[in-house]
């Protein structure tokens, strides 16, 4: 097993769920062995009732120490895929298969041989919301915090393809400055939709607030741009991962905090600090493959044993490689900037 820090929430205080379907939920998951692990932007209900909350790899991690012989992973498929990568000996169970990711769909591994093709020699870095057959292609994985790490610590003079986000792609090459950095041109359909024009409205109608922006964020450039001209004061604004929005939101002392990810987020932001108001810059941002793991699709999923989550072993030894490679560069910082 991997000997890694632990980054994921663990759950604290009273369940917002209601009490007898979270008591159901528990008593199945003390029956079934499991460990439930919630992403950040699962509903509420799915969060208070999970053993540990956080990001995907945060999450993965655990999967891979935890001594549960079921893993439940309340988020989206390529998610399942990586704790399974990184626990091959556990039964890891989606709570509904069809919970895909627009951003892990954008590159297929035969696209990626093809550009790889294309430029001979260059280092694949890939981001965690990847397929495991788009891992196996790969030859490190990143994350929202630590992909500017990552890269800066490549040999230098090697090209880079960096895939498959062109926002976090677009903020690598801003923050690295290094040349050869080749972007795909993919995006997560929900961060691409929190747009500049959103931004600046939103900003006009607080001007007062911080701001906190997810680098896959449409606009992530914008935020900065809004900074660097003085229209939002530098030191109130942010480009963080989901980790780093959770630190930053326990140590602010501000009265209001505008957020640019997910929806699902908030809840975490508030109860890590209740006396700050958090807003999402676009309320809309909802992913509707999150929202498919609903309080009878997790039950059904404890009852039934469904669905659960396979990964070709020889597969799984590729894609496990370029995330033990991420993992060698160093522990992942909380912000994105």
């Amino acid at each position: 097993m991997l000997a890694v820090p632990l980054t994921a929430v663990r759950k604290e205080g009273p369940s917002r769920a209601d009490a007898r379907w979270a008591e159901e939920v528990r008593r199945l998951a003390a029956e079934q062995d499991a460990v439930i692990l919630a992403h950040n932007y699962q509903a509420p209900d799915i969060q208070d009732v999970a053993d540990h909350v956080g990001d995907s790899l945060a999450l993965s991690r655990l999967a891979a120490v935890s001594p549960a012989s079921t893993i439940v992973f309340a988020g989206v498929h390529f998610m399942a895929e990586t704790a399974k990568i990184l626990a091959p000996d556990r039964r890891v169970l989606i709570p509904d298969k069809r919970a895909g990711c627009s951003l892990a769909d954008g590159i297929t591994p035969e696209q990626l041989r093809e550009w790889k093709a294309e430029h001979p020699g260059a280092i694949v870095v890939a981001y965690v919301n990847t397929t495991a057959e788009v891992k196996a292609e790969s030859d490190i994985c990143c994350t929202s915090a630590n992909a500017a790490e990552i890269v800066s610590a490549l040999p230098p003079g090697r090209e880079v393809l960096f895939l498959p986000d062109q926002f976090l792609g677009a903020h690598v090459q801003r923050v690295t400055g290094r040349p050869g950095i080749h972007v795909w041109m993919g995006e997560c359909h929900v961060h691409a939709g929190i747009t500049g024009p959103d931004l600046r409205e939103r900003v006009a109608a607080a001007p007062g607030a911080e701001v906190l922006v997810h680098p896959e964020c449409g606009c992530a450039t914008s935020a900065l741009w809004l900074a660097g001209t003085g229209d939002l004061p530098p030191e109130r604004t942010h480009v963080l991962s989901t980790s780093g929005m959770l630190a930053h939101a326990r140590a602010t002392s501000a009265q209001h905090v505008l957020v640019a990810t997910e929806t699902g987020m908030l809840h975490q932001l508030r109860q890590a600090n209740p006396r700050t108001v958090f807003e999402p810059v676009n309320p809309l941002a909802v992913c509707p493959y999150m929202k498919m793991t609903t309080t009878d699709t997790l039950l059904r999923c404890l009852r039934e044993g469904v669905d659960e989550v396979h990964v070709d072993p020889q597969v799984a030894a590729r894609a496990r490689r370029a995330v033990e490679a991420m993992i060698a560069v160093g522990t992942p910082s909380a912000s994105a900037e």
